[in-house]
């Protein structure tokens, strides 16, 4: 029996509709795939150390208890300081306040006598927008802690399903040379590999990263004498989680803190020109060496990913777009029929000019004999 011919149009429609119907769902399900997304993220972290323990002989439970109980200690140790951070903050809130009073008593001053805005005018106009945001401002605390209560409830599952992606890894494999039974499971060890390799490089080069970036920003605002230096340094560092934008967005609260605690504006301005100092060494140098190898994805399929996953999944979605990114990049490449959606994803060539100028000779001349033979 002859095979069947689909027109390119049908071809099309069905295509549209299965990326239709799969954004619908992914969002639709969007805290259970976030969860579980994460879950995979921390799980493929933790794996070294969990098989390192296994080769000293550990029994496998034992080595994934004590490989949680290590990262659940890192991370209730970070949670410990930020806190402290966070209540020396309390501490000096009368002090914030009494500067802020004068800075918007500067402001006002500077809008009566430059743009010729009287103050009646101005506190007539703050009154306006004072009311607004607290009438807002039921919604906006109702959907916070709606917010937060979920994402704290999706948080305290993400070690539960690290803990059985861990102790299960066999059993998902097996489960993956059944379902695609017709591929050589050389070709699926590979794509595995790769993907591992991927993801392990990206997560602890970022870590890396971040505690570079940390250092250079916690040396620069001790040099300029702000508050709560470290504070204000790791936390733009963690930002970084949010590629492009991320520091820039982290920088924000130090500014403030410059502009509140300090006499002179230009220690705002000094805040500022650290941040894009080492935001330009992170760019270009510092996330290039160390994860750039890793994660060849070119920048705007970074930044459409980003959008997307913004659109898509919110914060969660931007801090998981690039390693979601990069495992289908993996995948794309490990099939012929997707390898131009992997190759779009990756790295831009740098051609040789001068190659590139006498293919375009040649390519004239050809065009020149092709004339000459058609006259």
């Amino acid at each position: 029996m002859n095979n069947i011919q689909i027109p390119y149009v049908f071809r099309l429609a069905a295509t549209l509709l299965c990326v239709t119907l799969l954004v619908y769902w992914m969002h639709v399900l969007q805290s259970t795939l976030v969860l579980l997304l994460f879950s995979i993220l921390f799980s493929m972290l933790l794996f070294p150390i969990c098989l390192s323990l296994e080769k000293w002989g550990i029994s496998r439970l034992w080595a994934i208890s004590l490989t949680m109980l290590l990262a659940t200690t890192v991370v209730l140790g970070l949670i410990t300081v930020t806190t402290m951070q966070i209540s020396g903050f309390y501490e000096n809130v009368p002090h914030f306040t009494h500067k802020l009073h004068e800075i918007l008593d500067k402001l006002q001053t500077t809008a009566e006598e430059t743009f010729n805005i009287d103050r009646a005018r101005q506190v007539k106009e703050i009154n306006i927008q004072t009311k607004k945001l607290l009438d807002e401002s039921g919604t906006y605390l109702s959907s916070f802690l709606s917010t937060t209560s979920s994402m704290l409830g999706a948080l305290s599952l993400i070690p539960i399903f690290v803990f059985f992606f861990l102790y299960y890894r066999d059993f998902f494999r097996i489960f993956i040379y059944k379902v695609f039974s017709k591929v050589e499971k050389n070709h699926l060890n590979n794509v595995i590999a790769k993907i591992y390799e991927v993801i392990q490089g990206y997560m602890v080069g970022t870590a890396t990263v971040i505690g570079i970036v940390a250092t250079l920003n916690t040396i620069g605002l001790l040099c300029l004498g702000i508050d709560y230096a470290i504070f204000f340094g790791v936390l733009a560092a963690v930002s970084l989680l949010i590629p492009y934008i991320g520091i820039l967005l982290g920088s924000l609260l130090p500014m403030i803190m410059a502009l509140i605690t300090k006499d002179s504006y230009w220690y705002a301005v000094g805040v500022a020109g650290i941040f894009l100092s080492v935001q330009f060494l992170e760019g270009n140098f510092i996330t290039p060496y160390i994860v750039g190898s890793k994660v060849s994805i070119n920048p705007l399929a970074a930044m459409i990913a980003l959008i997307l996953g913004g659109q898509l999944w919110g914060l969660p979605g931007l801090v998981l777009a690039l390693p979601v990114t990069a495992i289908l990049k993996v995948i794309f490449d490990s099939i012929n029929g997707l390898k131009p959606y992997g190759y779009i994803l990756g790295q831009a060539e740098h051609r040789n000019p001068r190659k590139f100028r006498n293919i375009k000779e040649k390519v004239q001349i050809v065009e020149k004999k092709l004339e000459e033979a058609l006259n």
